[in-house]
Formats: C-alpha cells, structure tokens, sequence
C-alpha cells in the first residue's frame, strides 16, 4: 500500500465516518438534502448506515488485503446513486459535483487496490 493509498483512505475514512453518522442521527443539514432530493428519511438513515459499513471496512483494510477495494466498490455505488439523484431532481452544480468528486476519489483508491479483489476477503 502506498503513502499516497493511505491518505486517500483515512480521508475517505473520515468523511464517512462523519458523514454516516450525521445522517443516521437526523442532522438537519442531511434531513433537507434529501428533502430536496425527494428521498424518503429512512433512506438517509440506510445511506448512513452503508456509510458506515463502508468507512469500517476502510477501517479494516489497513490490515487485510482486498478490504479497501471492497469498500471502494461498495461506496461507489453510494456516490453514484448520490449523483443520479442529484441530476434527477436538476440541483446545480455546486450540489452535484460532491458525489463526483467522493466518486472519482474512491475509483482511484479502488484502482490503487484492486489487486486485493478476490472473492477470498468475502
């Protein structure tokens, strides 16, 4: 694992972390994004959760090989769908560009470690 994988994996790491937590707990930030993103609560509370699974397994992949990837895989489908829900409901630019950016973050970290995906971490 380089230097650079582990920034990129204890930023990552916090952010959800931070970000899952908030939304599990109701912050009202995250209650009013998806009320604009016309989402139910109760997604949020899961997308929070799923946050969460995935920052533990970042957490994880300090020490067991194909973890980060893992996680890379499984908070890129969270960006992705954050994207598109985004674009569904036409917010700006300033709105829609976060998940892009997480995106192309996780895709990177993903690449760096691809070579620990093998379904033998599962």
């Amino acid at each position: 694992m380089t230097v650079f994988s582990i920034v990129i994996q204890s930023l990552l790491i916090l952010y959800y972390l931070f970000s899952g937590s908030a939304k599990v707990m109701g912050a009202k930030y995250w209650v009013d994004i998806f009320n604009t993103l016309r989402l139910p609560q109760w997604f949020r509370i899961v997308t929070g959760l799923v946050q969460l699974v995935g920052a533990i397994v970042l957490i994880i992949g300090y020490w067991v090989d194909g973890a980060v990837a893992w996680a890379g895989i499984w908070l890129g489908i969270t960006m992705l769908v954050a994207f598109l829900a985004h674009i569904r409901v036409k917010d700006p630019f300033g709105k829609t560009v976060t998940p892009v950016v997480f995106l192309v973050l996780i895709i990177i970290l993903t690449f760096i470690n691809a070579d620990g995906l093998s379904l033998s971490f599962l």
